[in-house]
């Protein structure tokens, strides 16, 4: 008789790896470069259908990529799935043991799509474009002082501004040197960038936070980002349907092109317009609209097609 399939819970710390499975086994190492390799090594003798892992800060990349790299089959989870599922199944209690237990359950019972972990180039240039959305916040936020701000301070809040824009310009001109040096990216920029209303933020947030574009189906490239709608049915009830989950950051640069788009992008415009015509809200009718700019964007990096309204027209 076929033993059952081993699935592998791990819940990292910035110090320590909590591992379980659910074949029982659990025991701790330390979240380092040699113990990693350890616990690969252990694992592989396992043979695990899966091993999980929650994302937790970056925390959790070295053990997800050298896991990876010891050709076991991983997959980063979002950690609110897993304590939505720990307390759909009555564990309420919070220790690290018990949930590298429960992510070991939820990886048997749900069983996610194992996805290759973004390379070294992916992860520099999200950390670039996540130090720049820093650095946008922490201008809007001195500027809003500025206004209300005492003569005492002023100069000094100003002098803050100058040099947190010229951090700026830093940040997004090395973004710009790392796409322009790498062929495919610069490729994929200059397809997305060919459609109205997506810029240069919006490009390399793509290329960098959804690396799956042009490699999904529609249902799956949406359900990723979380611009799926969910039905909100129950009885003889019938509500709205809503989107939830996937990737907040892709979405609110979707958002942003969607809006430009709504004014300036033909296509992306007449649906606007024809859905605002139908009754929809505006915040919905923005929604489908991002919903179908991100299926003209899966097409066109699958198909290696720059803008075209007529092509687009018809996604």
């Amino acid at each position: 008789m076929a033993s059952e399939p081993i699935y592998v819970g791990i819940d990292v710390a910035k110090a320590t790896l909590d591992v379980c499975t659910t074949a029982g086994d659990a025991w701790q190492v330390a979240n380092d470069d040699r113990t990693v390799q350890g616990l690969c090594a252990r694992l592989a003798k396992m043979q695990p259908a899966l091993v999980v892992l929650e994302a937790t800060g970056r925390y959790e990349l070295r053990a997800a990529a050298a896991l990876a790299a010891a050709g076991l089959p991983v997959a980063v989870v979002n950690p609110r799935q897993v304590r939505s599922y720990a307390r759909s199944t009555g564990q309420l209690a919070k220790t690290d043991r018990l949930d590298a237990r429960a992510i070991a359950r939820f990886g048997a019972a749900v069983r996610p799509e194992p996805r290759p972990l973004p390379d070294a180039e992916t992860r520099e240039l999200e950390a670039l474009i996540v130090r720049r959305r820093q650095l946008v916040a922490m201008i809007t936020a001195e500027q809003a002082r500025l206004e209300t701000a005492p003569p005492v301070t002023r100069k000094q809040i100003q002098a803050h501004v100058g040099w947190l824009r010229t951090q700026l310009a830093k940040i997004e001109g090395a973004i710009d040197s790392t796409i322009r040096r790498s062929p495919l990216w610069r490729a994929k920029d200059e397809l997305l960038q060919s459609i109205p209303g997506v810029g240069a933020t919006t490009s390399c947030t793509l290329l960098a936070l959804l690396p799956e574009l042009g490699t999904l189906k529609e249902k799956e490239i949406t359900a990723l980002v979380g611009l799926a709608p969910f039905n909100q049915d129950s009885g003889t009830m019938r509500g709205r349907r809503r989107i939830w989950g996937g990737r907040a950051r892709v979405r609110t640069v979707l958002y942003m092109a969607a809006l430009v788009g709504a004014r300036w992008n033909p296509v992306i415009k007449a649906f606007y317009t024809r859905l605002r015509a139908a009754g929809k809200p505006g915040k919905v009718a923005l929604t489908a609209c991002m919903h179908k700019l991100l299926i003209i964007l899966n097409a066109m990096v699958r198909d290696g097609r720059a803008w075209d309204a007529t092509h687009a027209a018809r996604a």
